[in-house]
């Protein structure tokens, strides 16, 4: 099994002045030191970027950006940068001032008796990854007498071909067992807890097949749009953006087998198997949209060719509707359907799983459409939590049914706020723990299966902004008798 303890350890954040830095990663190890996952003695922080800066002048940066996020138990906020945080500059990103992080690292872990453990967040632009890679190596930081993990945010590349020499790179320098490809909604702990859910309880799992299973539905909905991320939105789109990682991830999770053991390559081998046991995708089984601009209460929300950084004649989309089918014996002929988009009514990521209907209606005398089938909801976001909606007769005459559901709420159940994702997931790093990253031959095998839906040109299809996505959408899910669902 996995050892649960983290062994001491230099954290480096390779780009520490920007906002994911000051946004995610610095409050989610502040939070860690609430589990005893970071003690004084054992892990410092160092931040490394091209700006010059003083150790205080960080300190300071990441104290005020720490205070106005909210961080939880903040009594000893101050204390904590003073004694955690250290920086290093890397003026003009050259092979000399790598060297003089190495000399900065080799200092600090003699100084304060750490072994060679290093874990390098590369919060870069991937366009700077291979070139960072290549100076860590060659300033002999990415070989220790301890360990040395590297941890990389998405994309993973944009295409197949990209993604192939993505990872042809990384393991040039580092072992698979070494590199950690981060996917946030992967540390949510509803996903980790829908796992669980599936193989901890034998009433769902049993369930959990094409004999029972009409349909699977993901959502991943956006209130907002893309904001000032437009000229990356532009390059990207939604597909790229949520689709081949976000939306994937989830679909494999709850379409994987049970595992052999909780292990971690045993759960991502099954997450393999899944991917690519999904048939080719058809194009007229995905749907592009774009949102435009809506006027409420005499407000005007803009259309997304009127957002900062796009072109006016820009097709990117901005909403992804497909279906797909995952041909294997759990699941042939059971429909999957996953969707996300921008400027949708509200932020919401849920899993909706449709269970078919009894096979011989004793009700005949009800009005169709009048008994519902059964739906399990798993809410990721915004509150985490499972609903069992199911009908029941409703009291008096004439003889009708409601629907009712038997809820849990992550945050009511085990009192207080549940840990943040990045929390999750950088103490699984800590730890050793890979479960909850992703493999290159995942990320290829996604790439592999979505690539041909992105060649050449494909229908952009509108939607008003506040709308829940273009017209077409619906068509789609309507083609087998269906409506898309949404729980609370």
């Amino acid at each position: 099994m996995m050892k649960e303890t983290v062994e001491p350890h230099l954290f480096i954040i390779l780009g520490a002045t920007g906002d994911l830095t000051r946004r995610k990663l610095l409050p989610a190890l502040f939070h860690l030191r609430a589990y005893g996952a970071l003690e004084k003695q054992n892990t410092l922080i160092v931040g490394a970027a091209l700006p010059e800066m003083s150790a205080d002048a960080f300190r300071l940066w990441a104290y005020e950006g720490l205070r106005n996020s909210g961080a939880r138990n903040a009594s000893d906020l101050r204390r904590w940068c003073e004694d955690h945080l250290y920086y290093q500059t890397l003026r003009e990103g050259r092979l000399s001032d790598y060297q003089a992080l190495a000399e900065f690292i080799a200092r600090l872990e003699v100084a304060r008796n750490l072994p060679q453990n290093r874990i390098f967040y590369l919060a870069l632009p991937p366009t700077i990854v291979p070139e960072t890679l290549e100076l860590l190596d060659q300033a002999g930081l990415l070989k220790s007498r301890g360990w040395v993990r590297a941890v990389l945010e998405k994309p993973f590349g944009h295409d197949f071909h990209s993604a192939r020499a993505l990872n042809t790179l990384l393991h040039r320098y580092l072992d698979e067992s070494q590199i950690y490809r981060i996917d946030h909604y992967l540390g949510k702990e509803t996903v980790q807890n829908l796992l669980a859910f599936r193989f901890a309880n034998p009433i769902f799992e049993s369930l959990w097949n094409r004999n029972t299973v009409e349909s699977v539905e993901i959502t991943v909905a956006e209130d907002l749009g893309v904001e000032h991320r437009g000229a990356y939105y532009q390059k990207a789109g939604a597909f790229r953006d949520m689709v081949q990682n976000h939306l994937t991830q989830l679909l494999t999770v709850v379409g994987m087998e049970v595992p052999t053991s909780f292990e971690a390559s045993e759960i991502r081998a099954e997450k393999l198997k899944v991917l690519r046991s999904i048939s080719p995708i058809r194009p007229e089984d995905v749907i592009f949209g774009q949102y435009t601009a809506w006027d409420v209460a005499g407000q005007r929300i803009p259309g997304y060719l009127e957002e900062p950084g796009v072109p006016p004649d820009s097709t990117t989309e901005t909403y992804v509707a497909l279906k797909l089918e995952i041909h294997n014996w759990r699941w042939r002929g059971v429909p999957f359907y996953l969707r996300t988009g921008k400027r949708l009514p509200r932020k919401i990521t849920q899993v909706a799983v449709t269970f078919r209907a009894a096979p011989t209606q004793v009700f005949r005398s009800l009005e169709p459409g009048s008994l519902n089938s059964n739906k399990l909801l798993i809410t990721l976001q915004p509150g985490e939590g499972f609903s069992l909606c199911f009908s029941v007769k409703t009291p008096g005459r004439p003889f009708k049914f409601t629907d009712r559901s038997l809820g849990f709420d992550y945050g009511q159940g085990f009192g207080g706020e549940l840990p943040e994702a990045y929390e999750t997931l950088l103490r699984d790093v800590m730890i050793g723990d890979q479960t909850l990253f992703v493999t290159a031959d995942f990320t290829e095998a996604a790439w592999r299966l979505y690539d041909p839906l992105l060649l050449g040109p494909r229908p952009v299809h509108v939607y008003t902004a506040g709308s829940w996505g273009p017209q077409e959408a619906d068509a789609l899910v309507e083609r087998n008798g269906l409506n898309w669902q949404l729980g609370w």
